[in-house]
């Protein structure tokens, strides 16, 4: 399931060309019936202003080393969102970076510095945890257990939200929409893949989700792309009922790798209502355990 390295840029190219409407991309209709769907490798080539025999070879894998006025000028063509420019660059071999050389990536970090661990504690009125890049469980506040799962309970490696999201029947059922939930999880996976491609537990994910889930392989074989943003969800919970929740993330400075990701509901809202009583039942459930 995991792609090969060498050629993510010309697998990514390649789909993001199918993905494209030659016409909404303004290109005339020649007569010339279209064999597979999307733009043609000379009308990304007309449009980029470069050879097709570049683009070939791209796509091909044959060269990765690209100059970033061409990157820009592919990313134009091919209409690329924010994102998907970003992880275009990210995959390819930019030939005009400075002499310091391309940036490294560090290693995924696993550790929570305790004054992060201190933050999550004294955030009792809001569901909070921290992940790494690869969406991995570091940290959690008892608000994110009561809503989501406990996390304690889980051996360490199945502390993911992406794996719980696809092979968890449990976690799966909390979502109001998880088909796209799902796929949100799938384009930040992919997102990361591509950053760090050597990463053999990302690969161990990404091949054991390949392995258990057909829409999994689908999705993945997309190769649609996201970074962190704000999102709303929807979550059915067996204890209070539909939530509405924003889903917030914030980057840590200190640990660049690592976000804290916190739940909140408006304020006034049934929602609101919905979570207050949820964290009110899981301290009285906890304090009637000690």
């Amino acid at each position: 399931m995991v792609d090969n390295p060498g050629n993510e840029l010309g697998a990514f190219l390649r789909s993001r060309r199918a993905a494209l409407d030659p016409h909404a991309a303004g290109m005339p209709d020649d007569g010339r019936p279209r064999r597979v769907p999307g733009l043609r490798r000379e009308e990304l080539a007309q449009l980029a202003h470069v050879s097709v025999d570049y683009v070939v070879r791209l796509e091909q894998g044959r060269t990765r080393r690209v100059s970033r006025p061409v990157l820009d000028a592919l990313a134009e063509a091919l209409r690329l969102a924010p994102d998907e420019r970003d992880y275009l660059f990210a995959v390819a071999d930019v030939t005009d970076v400075s002499a310091a050389g391309p940036v490294r990536r560090r290693a995924v970090r696993t550790e929570v510095a305790p004054r992060l661990r201190l933050l999550l504690d004294t955030m009792p009125d809001v569901p909070a945890l921290v992940l790494n890049r690869r969406m991995d469980v570091l940290a959690w506040n008892r608000g994110a257990a009561a809503l989501l799962t406990d996390f304690g309970e889980l051996p360490l490696p199945e502390r993911n939200l992406i794996r719980l999201t696809f092979l968890d029947d449990t976690f799966r059922a909390l979502y109001g929409d998880w088909p796209r939930a799902a796929r949100e999880c799938v384009a930040v996976l992919r997102m990361e893949a591509g950053r760090t491609p050597h990463d053999p537990a990302l690969a161990a994910l990404v091949g054991e989700l390949g392995v258990r889930d057909p829409d999994f392989r689908v999705w993945w074989a997309s190769h649609q792309v996201r970074g962190p943003r704000q999102l709303t969800k929807v979550y059915h919970h067996p204890v209070a009922g539909t939530l509405t929740l924003d889903v917030q993330q914030f980057s840590v400075d200190t640990h660049p790798d690592q976000q804290l990701v916190a739940y909140t509901a408006e304020p006034g809202s049934p929602s609101h209502e919905a979570l207050r009583f949820l964290l009110q039942w899981s301290s009285a459930r906890t304090d009637t355990k000690s």
